[in-house]
């Protein structure tokens, strides 16, 4: 008889996710006379910007032809795509990546997931908690984390570093040394951002413990503050030792398009091995590219009517969070997020558990947000908005939940 992989058998109860999405199924069944308002998932709501409609269809003309038609894509992405990469997400910021160091792919969310082949099992995790629960879940899969301790919602061998509100959702550094952390600024679920200074704290740490970062960037692309990085990439040392984690789907709306990128600088080493020749034969491997017309509508993000259109969606889902954040405090909630990230984070009030708070709001207010305990241990009691609903709903939601 065959045998399955027993680290799944660990993984706890259901996904995040699926199980919001199946709460509100339930709901919806039960009383299909009442408008339910999504702000829960990090979904955008906008369509796809006129600079990169125009980017599909003249790619999908070009599959029409023999002369012009695209089979699988290079291994690591067209060189279009990683050298406008390198030159708008990196070479403007001061950043020395180059086009080669850029692995396209399907998502940021697969490349989170999938990084994890390319470290043995043996190593030691550190993980913001909260914390986005794909970088735990499949670290889990892999075997990394141990036993699942369910009276403690944590996982045996892994460091959590608890995101507080007394250091304004930040982690701090670990007093157990891990292998690999990872980081997520702008963060999810909290919405908080680290200055350029306190990240340069994490490339020093890291460097001198021999970790490495894994750097989830995003939310890159809602940063307004002008001291908050963009990327891992402009500090002083994050070559040796971050890998960087990028994603077109909340800066140009490509959940349905799916295309993302890793960055692993060369010089980046475990001994005398590059991770970026690991990563490069896993990839070729497993994946077979992202679509050309994906990659032809990447590139025209970075057009300059591409930027202008995505820029204008970012401040239309900022608008978005602005009018969540300002509500709920004039409700008398606590919150943090909104500003340069389209997550509010929220105090339950009266210590309501998240559930019970997700519960109460689906039933009173008919507004569906994502519990903070299922992002780990220090989300118990907290709870995450998106704004990237339609503007109508999300101000008829706070009025809503005003009314509560």
């Amino acid at each position: 008889m065959f045998k399955i992989n027993d680290n799944y058998l660990k993984l706890p109860g259901s996904y995040l996710f699926s199980t919001v999405a199946k709460k509100a199924a339930a709901f919806t069944a039960a009383n299909p006379d009442k408008k339910v308002i999504k702000l829960s998932i990090g979904d955008v709501t906008q369509p796809l910007a006129p600079a990169i409609i125009d980017a599909l269809h003249k790619s999908v003309d070009e599959m029409a032809h023999a002369e012009t038609f695209r089979g699988y894509a290079p291994d690591l992405g067209y060189e279009f795509l990683r050298s406008t990469i390198a030159e708008n997400d990196y070479k403007s910021r001061g950043c020395d990546i180059s086009a080669d160091e850029i692995f396209v792919s399907d998502g940021a969310k697969s490349d989170s997931g999938n990084i994890g082949d390319i470290f043995s099992v043996d190593n030691k995790i550190a993980v913001c908690d909260p914390v986005y629960p794909v970088y735990v879940d499949t670290n889990a899969m892999s075997g990394r984390t141990g036993d699942y301790l369910a009276d403690q919602q944590k996982w045996s061998n892994v460091i959590y570093m608890p995101c507080t509100e007394a250091t304004d959702f930040a982690p701090e550094l670990p007093k157990e040394t891990p292998d690999i952390i990872y980081l997520c600024f702008p963060n999810n679920p909290t919405g908080s951002t680290i200055t350029k200074s306190q990240l340069q704290e994490w490339v020093d740490y890291a460097n001198k413990v021999g970790a490495v970062i894994i750097y989830d960037a995003a939310y890159e692309a809602y940063i307004s503050e002008d001291d908050v990085p963009h990327s891992i990439y402009e500090c002083e040392g994050a070559r040796t030792c971050a890998i960087e984690l990028r994603s077109f789907s909340k800066n140009a709306g490509f959940t349905g398009l799916r295309l993302g990128f890793t960055v692993i600088p060369r010089d980046l080493k475990s001994g005398e091995t590059t991770l970026h020749s690991l990563w490069a034969r896993r990839h070729g491997t497993k994946f077979n590219g992202a679509p050309y017309i994906v990659q032809r509508a990447g590139e025209a993000v970075y057009s300059e009517a591409g930027k202008n259109q995505t820029k204008e969606q970012i401040a239309y889902y900022m608008k978005n969070a602005k009018v969540i954040k300002e509500g709920l405090k004039e409700a008398g909630y606590s919150v943090s997020g909104g500003v340069n990230a389209p997550y509010i984070w929220l105090k339950t009030p009266d210590n309501m558990s998240s559930w019970d708070f997700f519960d109460y709001l689906l039933e009173k207010a008919n507004v569906l947000g994502t519990p903070g305990s299922g992002f780990g241990p220090s989300g118990e009691g907290y709870f995450r908005l998106t704004a990237f609903g339609s503007y109508e709903n999300t101000v008829e939601a706070i009025e809503r939940i005003k009314r509560m």
